[in-house]
């Protein structure tokens, strides 16, 4: 799932007559709850210490809930809309609402308000993710980039046989794939599966069911696909890893399919599941083999697929003596 993109407007040189005259009740507002709360002076120096604190926090507070659209409740940053009684949204929400102003149900018209776009520019904000524990603050603009590509925002659904919009961290999609999608679920690093399909040559794209492994405490999705290679039918068998790319570059794997003496052999780093498996599978990461090749090793008269793949999994652990990596296999 790709994030969605806001475009900002970064020109200020023009201002429309109508956006004028809504500045001025935007500043004042905006100057009232900036200024601290007036505090006693005294002797006490922690006193004073203690009374700014609470004045920053409710300035912050403050500033944040001018920020805050009426539709989503989200924070708005630029573009900004406003209605000409000054009513403000989020340009998400403008075409969410068919040009109506949420508040007094007036025409929104193209009403930019400039003056808190300005004031949404120069904050320091959390990252959207916060909640799913990213501890970063970005000024706007740095904190859009962020976002895309920060660890902790939410994994989508690995499945292949639909489209599945769920998203969600590792334990809750492990949860939804077995509760929803009902995959099969295994224990260990070593697997041997057959895929079987009757009339193979009537088929030019299937996705068979989604296996999901769980070994070195960490979920791994093992895909087996056929579809059309510029103009040859083929089958494709690729592994992705339940985490972020980082880490799945700590784990190899291999796959391996064969029949009547011959055999093919795949090895290969599983590509994360912020890949899609459309990415994974256009790029050609993985066991490819052509549907000649295929009914060949399923044998008989060549009219039914079945088509048994081996594999394993293990992780590459840094040798402390000579620097080079020795694979640590599972029992």
């Amino acid at each position: 799932m790709e994030l969605g993109r806001v475009e900002c407007v970064q020109s200020y040189e023009i201002i429309d007559s109508e956006e004028i005259h809504l500045l001025p009740d935007l500043l004042r507002h905006f100057s009232s709850v900036s200024k601290p709360h007036p505090t006693t002076t005294n002797n006490n120096n922690n006193s004073n210490s203690n009374s700014n604190t609470v004045a920053s926090a409710v300035h912050t507070t403050s500033v944040h809930e001018l920020l805050e659209c009426p539709v989503c409740t989200n924070s708005m940053y630029p573009p900004i809309h406003q209605c000409h009684n000054g009513h403000t949204l989020c340009s998400t929400c403008k075409t969410r609402v068919q040009n109506r102003c949420p508040t007094c149900r007036q025409e929104l018209g193209d009403i930019r308000c400039l003056a808190l776009e300005k004031v949404a520019e120069s904050l320091e904000l959390p990252c959207k993710y916060m909640s799913l524990g990213c501890p970063e603050i970005f000024p706007y603009y740095s904190k859009l980039k962020h976002e895309t590509l920060c660890n902790f925002r939410p994994y989508s659904c690995p499945y292949a046989g639909s489209e599945c919009a769920i998203v969600g961290d590792i334990p809750f999609l492990v949860a939804h794939l077995r509760d929803d999608h009902k995959v099969d679920m295994h224990s260990g690093c070593t697997f041997n599966h057959r895929y079987v399909k009757s009339n193979p040559r009537e088929v030019e794209n299937a996705t068979w069911m989604l296996t999901v492994f769980h070994c070195f405490g960490q979920y791994f999705c093992l895909h087996f696909e056929a579809f059309q290679l510029g103009m040859a039918p083929v089958y494709m068998a690729f592994l992705r890893f339940m985490g972020d790319e980082a880490e799945a570059r700590n784990y190899s794997y291999s796959l391996e399919v064969g029949g009547n003496g011959r055999k093919l052999i795949w090895e290969g780093t599983p590509r994360s599941i912020r890949d899609s498996h459309r990415k994974v599978r256009d790029s050609h990461d993985g066991l490819i083999i052509q549907r000649n090749m295929a009914l060949f090793f399923s044998g008989g008269d060549r009219k039914e697929l079945k088509l048994r793949v081996t594999g394993r999994i293990w992780k590459e652990q840094q040798n402390p003596e000579g620097g080079a990596c020795i694979p640590n296999l599972c029992s």
